[in-house]
């Protein structure tokens, strides 16, 4: 057993080390209100075993201070005077866009196979007015609030944030998630129309209130944007993926490709005329907020709903991977089983995890692993 953190080792077969380490169950407490008042809820999220190599450094050079919880590894870093989580998104496969029976399909949504050669950070907020604010001295938001995100910035301004802000810190290289990137974000590993279980409602996400529907409101709307963290994030931590603020991504609009065809690591054309925006927003309907829904507009033109999320890591079109530790994500987050673990080797899950029985011990499940 290690000294100070817990941990036990063992040796795989191929003689390859690992060290295991207990993530303990934590307690959360959220309250609802409703016309009959307030609930109390208390959320039970069980632990559970992770390993990582023995050896493996989790802190990138540019971070202040790294951690990990029930939605996996972040790292947090002073941007201009301003504290910004970011979230490991480690590599993986997805089905980008969605099947022509979900409700709310849009014919720019095909299904095709993609690819994520390489991991990458992404802020769990979107781009908050005070971070704005901190890098360029003025806030073009029309819904002025320190912690919501900033709007009425064009794809344009957001280079000419980014160009300041790299300038002043140059190890963190920020840039804009590709829109490949933003959906597998996004879903964490669902594959529903969102990231989150049963229908989309206001308590949920900030959004218009009605499923398809732009003459109205519905009860209770916002109809303005709200703070970052207001709503509960998805299963990997990230904060207002759907409603809030649509987000910029790196890539032009383009076609998705046909069904049979993979794509690796894919950021659009080339060129275009529209870039591509991701999440919908707090004026959107329900439909426009879905996970695979696909925004666009000219990158020299602002709007009141439109803002961005920070992503860290490896450069679009480049082959460098960023400071990306290996298995590090929590393997169902906030829906885990007790047993539950992470994997090794870029962390994507496979059949060689830990079983869930309680009749078996660690040891005994490691064994099981390295007979894989």
């Amino acid at each position: 057993m290690g000294d100070n953190t817990q941990f036990i080792e063992t040796l795989s077969s191929q003689g390859k080390l690992y060290r295991w380490y207990w993530h303990p169950p934590e307690l959360e407490q959220t309250v609802e209100n409703s016309d009959a008042g307030s609930v109390t809820i208390w959320q039970t999220y069980p632990g559970f075993w992770f390993y990582l190599p023995p050896d493996q450094d989790l802190k990138p050079h540019w971070a202040d201070t790294v951690g990990r919880e029930r939605y996996g590894l972040y790292a947090d870093v002073g941007i201009a005077g301003i504290n910004q989580r970011f979230r490991w998104i480690q590599p993986g496969s997805f089905v980008m866009g969605s099947p022509k029976n979900e409700v709310g399909w849009y014919g720019d949504e095909t299904q095709h196979q993609v690819n994520l050669s390489q991991g990458y950070w992404l802020a769990d907020t979107a781009c908050t007015q005070a971070l704005w604010q901190a890098v360029l001295g003025n806030n073009p938001s029309g819904f002025k609030g320190a912690n919501r995100p900033v709007e009425q910035v064009s794809w344009d301004d957001v280079q000419t944030f980014l160009s300041r802000l790299n300038a002043k810190q140059p190890t963190l290289a920020l840039r804009l998630p590709t829109e490949a990137e933003w959906e597998y974000a996004c879903r964490a590993e669902t594959t529903g129309a969102f990231n989150f279980d049963g229908e989309l409602t206001l308590d949920k996400a900030n959004y218009r209130g009605t499923w398809d529907d732009y003459e109205k409101w519905g009860d209770g709307a916002l109809q303005q944007t709200a703070d970052v963290k207001t709503y509960p994030p998805n299963p990997w931590g990230l904060y207002e993926m759907h409603g809030n603020v649509g987000e910029w991504c790196h890539d032009w609009h383009g076609k998705y490709p046909v069904e049979t065809i993979t794509i690796t690591d894919p950021q659009g054309p080339e060129a275009g005329d529209d870039r591509v925006l991701r999440g919908g927003s707090w004026f959107f309907n329900g439909r426009d907020c879905r996970s695979a829904y696909r925004s666009v507009f000219r990158p020299d033109l602002a709007y009141y709903n439109y803002g961005f999320r920070l992503a860290l890591g490896h450069e679009p079109s480049q082959d460098s991977a960023g400071q990306q530790p290996a298995g590090t994500h929590a393997s169902a987050a906030r829906g885990a089983q007790a047993g539950d673990g992470l994997q090794a080797g870029g962390g994507r899950p496979t059949s060689a995890t830990i079983s869930g029985e309680k009749s078996k011990g660690l040891l005994d499940n490691a064994k099981d692993l390295f007979k894989k």
